[in-house]
């Protein structure tokens, strides 16, 4: 049964909301807009939240925009009676509010609303969950091959997600797909460079003007490849801006509440990007920090700040000598792995995923690889 929150600062009217509805759904009341928000963080997320206008302290106009900051994908119902009429457009204007009913409302036209607002609530639930199985898992499946093909630039990409991830838990940002989805192929530009190149730009080794060139395009490669697949205009366009010295508010053809979030977006992978080049310089998480912290121009110190906590994914690995015939999905490869011709298989610190796994195993039977291996093993 779907749920639904209704709050008034009248406890009888609450009541009479959840004997009126408690057959068609699940019915929850909280008394004024602190316990409904307090409701939402412990109980929620609801399909639909109602609210009364007039309650004191906090009304329903402002109860119902925190709402949407901490539940965007709920739906919001204003109850209002006449003299709040301007009030409640304005709210719904603002895009506050799903829609605004008058009071007193019928059982009918309330049950209407509320089976709508549950409807387009399933609808966005729906295609969240479409969006994390289909198209991450596609993505997950194209980070798999950039790892077998291109060892440094997928433990490079497996670190940067890392970093996003934490930061984007940190803020409770949502939309996390698309940040996980930008870190996660922000270096499959670079399939098209050397990898020679890679590995000295990655390592901060002093390129040629010419390399220096090529290597800085690689973003705006990765852009112009995913760019045209729907739904990864945005995740292309953060990728885009991860070497931009100064990020711009505006995207061409993205509304404006969008826009911040995608912004957002570009300024963390920036961010965890420079963090990363600065611990694979053997820094220090603090030093690293107290690094980014000087360049002020660039970083937000809050967003910066947010790295404080962040613990390292090898901290919860511990460090052994394996056999290359039970190496296994998760582990991390600490030395790097050649073929007899010299070629980089495997780079050291990246992460074993089931396509690369194959691709050892395969080398293993053969001979090609040596019987054991430093590796970081989940505990």
């Amino acid at each position: 049964m779907d749920r639904v929150l209704f709050v008034d600062d009248e406890v009888a009217v609450l009541n009479g909301y959840q004997r009126l509805l408690h057959r068609e759904f699940e019915v929850n009341i909280a008394v004024g807009g602190e316990e409904g928000l307090a409701s939402i963080r412990k109980h929620g997320p609801y399909a639909v939240v109602i609210s009364d206008m007039r309650m004191p302290g906090m009304n329903g106009a402002q109860f119902l925009s925190q709402v949407r900051q901490k539940a965007p994908d709920t739906l919001r119902i204003l109850l209002t009676g006449f003299t709040d009429l301007t009030a409640a457009m304005d709210a719904v204007n603002e895009g506050n509010i799903f829609r605004f009913l008058t009071k007193p409302c019928e059982k009918e036209i309330l049950q209407a609303a509320i089976t709508t607002g549950v409807k387009q609530y399933r609808l966005i639930t729906m295609e969240k969950e479409l969006l994390e199985k289909t198209l991450m898992g596609s993505i997950k499946v194209l980070t798999d091959v950039l790892g077998a093909a291109s060892p440094e630039t997928f433990g490079r990409s497996m670190r940067i997600a890392h970093y996003v991830r934490h930061l984007v838990l940190k803020f409770n940002l949502s939309s996390t797909w698309r940040f996980e989805a930008a870190a996660s192929l922000s270096q499959v530009g670079c399939v098209t460079l050397d990898t020679d190149l890679i590995g000295q730009a990655y390592a901060g080794t002093t390129l040629s003007p010419e390399d220096q060139a090529r290597f800085n395009a690689h973003p705006q490669v990765a852009m112009a490849l995913l760019a045209h697949i729907p739904r990864l205009e945005a995740v292309a366009w953060m990728i885009g801006q991860q070497l931009t010295v100064e990020i711009p508010d505006v995207v061409e053809g993205v509304p404006e509440p969008s826009t911040k979030e995608i912004v957002l977006g570009a300024k963390i992978l920036k961010l965890a990007l420079a963090f990363d080049d600065l611990r694979m310089k053997q820094l220090s998480i603090e030093d690293a920090i107290g690094r980014l912290h000087t360049r002020r121009s660039e970083f937000d110190r809050d967003l910066v700040d947010g790295l404080n906590d962040i613990v390292p994914p090898v901290e919860r690995l511990a460090l052994r000598k394996v056999s290359t015939l039970k190496l296994a999905v998760g582990m991390i490869v600490e030395q790097e792995i050649r073929s007899a011709e010299g070629l980089l298989l495997v780079a050291k610190s990246q992460e074993i995923t089931p396509a690369l796994l194959v691709k050892l195993e395969n080398r293993a039977r053969a001979g090609q690889l040596g019987k054991e291996i430093m590796a970081l093993v989940p505990i």
